[in-house]
């Protein structure tokens, strides 16, 4: 194959999960609008706080399995040791079922514990114990999809998330709203009228999330037994003699395993330590119980949930890195690791400098616009962490890559370390500024901007790869100053005529998508070769020079 074809290969499968999932979130994006007005912002903490335990729990069990897998599985598919590949899978089939079945029945078990004790959220353990058995779902999921990344196609992943996602949306909807009404009534009797609804209602997303993860297995094992007949011949063909035994393959698992385990629980726990501490902080310093629910349920359900969408592009990124990256750096092809990095990154720099500043200028009509949030703490909160967009989708970004050149224990240190400081920081905010909520959005953005600085050091050292921080940093960011400045100006022109919040934001969003690129061309921030290797890139590369920007 050559080397032109791998380029290609590895930013059209990238591409292909980066588009899933802006796919997915949007859809996740779009059935949270409904889902806020239902449960509300104390529903909203509910519902926060469940995920957040959930999160660590499928992190610590079964979140790191698929990357694990896809780069098990890449590494011995470019040796041809299909009966390996085999055994990977097998391996990590049994593995998942150990670890994501454990982990479902602690969380069943102790979800009084952790959401009255731990994060004194007491009403979130309803919807937390409606997600216990979304984690071994989720594990094996995991390995069939990182069982296929591996083999060099994304898109039984990519299906697969985007039918998750639509069954969540409709039935998270659906069931949130028929479980209010229950928890209204139940409050009633019981007292707690509000609490009850928001905490039935919550359990009502959390529903969704279930159904759409069943959705998901079902469609990964049914495209599995379609594949299965073709890997069976490869399997009868393998001729090679490095027949390893399940209890190498389960060795290797393991120690590939627990180092990218280690790695995502420590990037990923922040949340929960920030949940646990500015709850405790900020109850100690006297603020309204509800008003801290409320904080948190903006949090978590608004703020994050948007910060979210263009980050999933640098994990999407990452999940594609991940095999090519680990074939080219054991075949020793120095330069196509190189060249794999810089394009990756640069890929994702494209997007989300431009997610930064679009959040930026219109913080506040987003929020209306989604949630019909016009409080402007909240429009603050994304004023103050838009910056995250940025560092979270590097950080991510340069986690996947230090995995794929081998540096399994780099990104653990360097999670260790920022969260260290991540505290630290957290509280001389809440205790020294009394920034309250705020606190909690800039330590959330400066434990991401720390792993990104320890990260790029760590690839640059190890990689010898050195970016070009004009091409890759300056000219995205310079071109998305100047679309920020057309976006204000459109809104406000729309809205002076028109009215309306929406019709000005969807119109300032439609006019700054071509303005950027247009700027981007201009300033030669992209080049026609790195067009070409994007999906449908001679078309848009043709377009370009229609309008003699290249």
């Amino acid at each position: 194959m050559s080397t032109k074809k791998n380029d290609t290969g590895f930013l059209v499968q990238g591409s292909i999960l980066a588009i899933a999932s802006i796919v997915s979130r949007v859809v996740g994006l779009l059935y949270r609008l409904p889902l806020v007005r239902i449960i509300g912002k104390s529903g909203n903490d509910y519902y926060g706080t469940a995920f957040e335990i959930y999160s660590i729990m499928l992190i610590i069990s079964a979140y790191s399995i698929p990357l694990a897998v896809s780069k098990l599985v890449a590494a011995k598919v470019s040796a041809g040791e299909f009966k390996n590949v085999n055994k990977i899978l097998k391996g990590s089939l049994l593995f998942a079922s150990v670890t994501g079945g454990t982990a479902s029945l602690v969380v069943f078990f102790g979800a009084d514990f952790f959401c009255g004790e731990l994060l004194r959220t007491p009403f979130a353990n309803i919807a937390l114990r409606v997600l216990a058995p979304v984690i071994f779902m989720v594990a094996i999921v995991g390995v069939l999809r990182g069982f296929f990344q591996g083999m060099g196609t994304m898109m039984p992943s990519a299906l697969s998330q985007i039918a998750e996602q639509i069954i969540n949306a409709v039935v998270s909807v659906v069931a949130a709203y028929f479980l209010f009404d229950v928890g209204m009534k139940m409050g009633g009797v019981l007292g707690h009228k509000e609490q009850m609804a928001a905490a039935y209602g919550a359990a009502g997303g959390t529903w969704g999330t279930f159904a759409g993860a069943a959705t998901a297995l079902a469609f990964m094992v049914f495209v599995y037994a379609i594949f299965k007949r073709s890997f069976d011949k490869k399997i009868r063909r393998d001729k090679s003699t490095g027949d390893e035994s399940y209890k190498t393959i389960m060795w290797t698992l393991f120690v590939t395993i627990v180092p990218v385990l280690l790695s995502t629980t420590l990037y990923n726990i922040s949340a929960i330590i920030n949940t646990g501490m500015f709850k405790q902080i900020a109850n100690a310093q006297g603020y309204a119980p509800k008003d801290i629910s409320e904080w948190w349920g903006v949090f978590t359900g608004q703020y994050r949930v948007i910060i979210n969408v263009p980050v999933s592009i640098a994990s999407a990124m990452a999940a594609s890195s991940v095999p090519a990256l680990t074939a080219a750096f054991r075949n020793k092809e120095h330069e196509m690791v190189k060249f794999q990095i810089t394009s990756a990154t640069r890929f994702v720099m494209i997007i989300a400098f431009p997610c930064m500043i679009g959040v930026a200028v219109l913080a506040g009509p987003i929020m209306q616009l989604l949630f019909g949030d016009s409080d402007p703490t909240s429009a603050y909160m994304l004023m103050v962490g838009c910056s995250s967009i940025v560092f979270y989708s590097l950080s991510t970004l340069s986690n996947g890559i230090l995995q794929g050149i081998d540096k399994m224990k780099i990104p653990v240190i360097h999670a260790a370390v920022a969260l260290v400081i991540q505290a630290v920081f957290l509280v001389l905010c809440m205790y020294g500024f009394k920034l309250n909520i705020f606190a909690v959005v800039l330590a959330n953005t400066f434990y991401a901007l720390i792993m990104c600085i320890l990260n790029e050091y760590s690839i640059q050292k190890y990689s010898g790869t050195k970016l070009d921080l004009i091409g890759v940093f300056a000219k995205p960011f310079v071109a998305s100053l100047i679309m920020g400045g057309f976006c204000l100006a459109a809104y406000y022109i729309t809205l002076n005529v028109s009215k309306n919040n929406a019709i000005a934001c969807v119109i300032s969003i439609i006019i700054s998508v071509p303005v950027y690129f247009f700027f981007l061309l201009f300033i030669k921030g992209i080049g026609s070769n790195e067009l070409s290797r994007l999906p449908k890139g001679d078309k848009l590369v043709a377009i370009a020079k229609r309008f003699k920007l290249l």
